[in-house]
């Protein structure tokens, strides 16, 4: 790996070193193509250093304690509460302290040049990258890829802007924890960050306009709601904020639509994601700045050009977004060396998951895990449906977990096929049982079939075994 400071040709040209842009080159690499990756932040992108690993972090250590208080005889172990200090500290250590030194020392190891400065496509295969002192042309063989993510969306709200809001950004690496925090949203950054600022003693105010988790089955938003209002979260459902202010003390007023105002130290806006495409330059090749941008399941927009992860707003996760650079890596391997594509459903060159086979972790308190299409999702797609729900709780491994264990665990199934085709599951926890759901669901595997796979006992993986009864032989 080498760090360029002067016009090159490469096989593929890569624009955005988070993730996905990693595992684009680096499957072209190891496919025997040369690759150059441009970033104008820090190698590591969003994942690293302000969204999944220091938002997870600012969570667990909460997580662990309150874990602890479930179970009697380590209840009375914990005595005192977390040191918010140790936590922020934890937090920076999985940031590098927003060092990119060993992200870069990856690139070496893999093979991959890096540009740094701000590229924008300039013409069909060409990149000109701008930075501090230098602007450089990058030519592609055979690809440009574009894997530059998604940025926080600001809503028009009157005077948000001239409050200074927090982001995603600024709540996942802020360095003190305020008295009071107000939140925007009732996504996903919303309700888990909700979740890690009340564990570090703040105080937290929610206003989700349409409820929380609206994506996932309603259980889910509604076990979630429940929890963070024990925890001392105050939740406006079914309210948005009509105007902001911050006063000259810095205190930030915000007016709801029914009347209601709420003060706040610093106020968390969560309401949404925009395509980082703005200043590509897509203009130059035909395209729309600021535009998401459209792929087939081979992640390929146009001959040359190819975009995964969020800024192809198919799904946006990371896990997602590096799947699909894995099959956008290998087909673009395999198209400049005119090999065969496998672009059928669940080809090696599709990202086939991303229709009805998603995973996703929310890592609030409750866990929400999910895959595939809730119960509703089913419906709209027209395929006929029977629902089993089963409380989690009920499960033996689940009491024994933790004293007094809530929670509840859904599988969609498709009737005709006599698959699960959604799994949703609510409770401390349960991120580490959504795989098992996963394969089932990307495997379609029959019933019938499931019926064999015995879990073990006394687990909380005891659950299929329980939804298998609710549904009966097939």
């Amino acid at each position: 790996m080498a760090v360029i400071s002067a016009d090159a040709t490469y096989d593929v040209v890569v624009i955005g070193a988070g993730p996905v842009g990693e595992n684009v080159a680096d499957r072209v690499v190891k496919g025997g193509l040369t690759a150059v990756i441009v970033e104008s932040e820090l190698v590591g992108g969003e994942c690293s250093y302000w969204a999944c690993m220091p938002s997870k972090a600012l969570l667990r250590s909460s997580a662990a304690v309150r874990a602890a208080r479930q179970v009697e005889g380590a209840r009375e172990a914990v005595t005192g509460t977390v040191d918010v200090a140790r936590v922020l500290a934890r937090r920076d250590s999985f940031t590098s302290n927003w060092q990119d030194d060993g992200q870069v020392a990856w690139l070496t190891g893999a093979g991959i040049d890096l540009v740094r400065g701000h590229g924008r496509i300039t013409a069909p295969r060409v990149v000109t990258v701008t930075g501090e002192d230098r602007s450089i042309t990058l030519t592609a063989r055979h690809a440009v890829a574009v894997t530059t993510g998604s940025a926080a969306m600001l809503p028009d709200i009157p005077g948000l802007i001239e409050a200074n809001p927090w982001a995603s950004r600024e709540v996942t690496s802020a360095q003190h924890i305020p008295a009071r925090l107000a939140i925007i949203g009732g996504g996903v950054v919303a309700t888990e960050m909700a979740t890690a600022y009340a564990g570090l003693g703040c105080s937290v105010t929610v206003i989700a306009r349409h409820g929380l988790l609206g994506a996932a089955e309603p259980f889910a938003g509604e076990l979630v709601a429940a929890a963070l209002s024990s925890a001392g979260v105050s939740i406006h459902l079914r309210s948005s904020v009509a105007s902001v202010a911050r006063d000259a003390s810095s205190t930030v007023h915000l007016t709801l639509t029914d009347g209601t105002t709420v003060e706040a130290d610093e106020v968390l806006v969560a309401t949404g994601r925009t395509p980082r495409t703005e200043d590509l330059g897509l203009e130059n090749v035909g395209l729309k700045p600021g535009a998401w941008l459209t792929v087939d399941d081979t992640m390929k927009v146009n001959d040359w050009l190819y975009a995964a992860g969020d800024v192809n707003g198919r799904v946006l996760l990371t896990h997602q977004g590096k799947y699909q650079a894995r099959a956008a890596g290998d087909v673009i391997v395999a198209r400049a060396r005119q090999q065969s594509v496998q672009d059928e459903p669940w080809g090696t060159h599709v990202a086939t998951a991303d229709h009805r086979a998603v995973p996703q972790v929310v890592f609030t308190d409750p866990e929400v895990a999910s895959v595939g299409l809730t119960a509703a999702a089913a419906e709209e797609a027209g395929i006929r449906t029977r629902v089993v729900d089963y409380d989690l709780g009920a499960v033996a491994g689940a009491s024994l977990y933790a004293d007094g264990y809530q929670g509840k665990a859904r599988m969609v199934v498709d009737e005709d096929r006599q698959v699960a085709v959604g799994f949703t599951l609510v409770g401390p926890d349960v991120a580490e049982l959504l795989h098992a759901a996963t394969v089932a669901v990307v495997g379609e595997v029959p019933l019938s079939r499931l019926w064999h796979a015995v879990p073990s006992y006394p687990t909380v993986s005891e659950i299929w075994l329980r939804l298998l009864e609710g549904y009966g032989r097939p």
